[in-house]
């Protein structure tokens, strides 16, 4: 049975809804679980959640599902005390609906004519990391990577939370590559097949390229060597994370880990 925590029940949420988490005290374990995973968060069993320890307040956590979820707290093992608040945040972004996407010669074509009109907005806030990714594996993978990073105390260019209704798209997209210290690039056969991911890869290599530094950090999904060599030699030769091997929380320790030291 678990004793030392704080709970609030956030009643029926949408997907992509975003709870603050404002923190008084030491660190925390900050968490967002289903009505079920709570079940058996209470009991004593394995369940999974969204979120991780983190030692930084607020913390902003993204429901990855339609449903009833409850927020918790706990500092089991990590002594002390503390204290917590639960706000669920307003204009939550609702599901992108995507038309047809430009191929990637028109992309290239507009930002071209953007950066001659004026350049790249500024972000409001730089970032730690710019998640790049396809569509597709939100579901999968980056959803929740999305998540533990924030937990971990990481600023996170991550568009369900970032981006608003009415936004210009490209130039949020261009502005979050520029301002980002690295940019977290989810490779998989989703990612190749799609335009906007390689239009942001392609921001981050020139990046790297002029700033002469690491800036790409790759996470392999459902992906093999030989796919990621056909789709981009380039990439082969970078050390890469893969889902395959690792957990979405030692996924987010290993790129907390380079962030920070950096």
């Amino acid at each position: 049975m678990r004793s030392q925590f704080v709970h609030a029940d956030l009643g029926q949420r949408k997907r992509g809804d975003r709870v603050q988490v404002t923190l008084r005290g030491n660190a925390a374990n900050v968490m967002l679980l289903d009505a079920s995973a709570f079940s058996s968060y209470k009991a004593g069993r394995k369940f999974r959640y969204v979120g991780g320890m983190t030692k930084r307040s607020p913390v902003v956590l993204t429901v990855p599902r339609s449903g009833r979820w409850h927020g918790v707290v706990d500092v089991n093992g990590l002594g002390g005390r503390v204290r917590a608040s639960f706000k669920v945040l307003p204009n939550a972004l609702p599901p992108l609906k995507q038309g047809p996407e430009p191929s990637l010669t028109s992309i290239r074509q507009t930002a071209d004519s953007w950066h001659e009109e004026g350049g790249i907005e500024p972000a409001e806030t730089p970032y730690d990391v710019f998640i790049s990714h396809a569509t597709e594996d939100k579901d999968g993978i980056v959803r929740d990577l999305a998540a533990a990073l924030t937990a971990r105390g990481l600023n996170v260019w991550y568009d369900e939370t970032v981006l608003r209704i009415g936004d210009n798209l490209r130039r949020k997209i261009d502005a979050g590559l520029a301002s980002s210290r690295f940019g977290v690039v989810v490779l998989s056969r989703n990612f190749f097949a799609k335009n906007w991911p390689q239009y942001e890869l392609d921001g981050l290599v020139s990046r790297e390229m002029g700033g002469g530094h690491q800036l790409i950090l790759p996470i392999w999904h459902d992906i093999t060597k030989d796919e990621v060599m056909r789709a981009s030699p380039s990439l082969v030769g970078k050390v890469a994370l893969r889902t395959s091997d690792s957990t979405v929380d030692e996924i987010a320790d290993e790129i907390t880990d380079v962030v920070g030291g950096a």
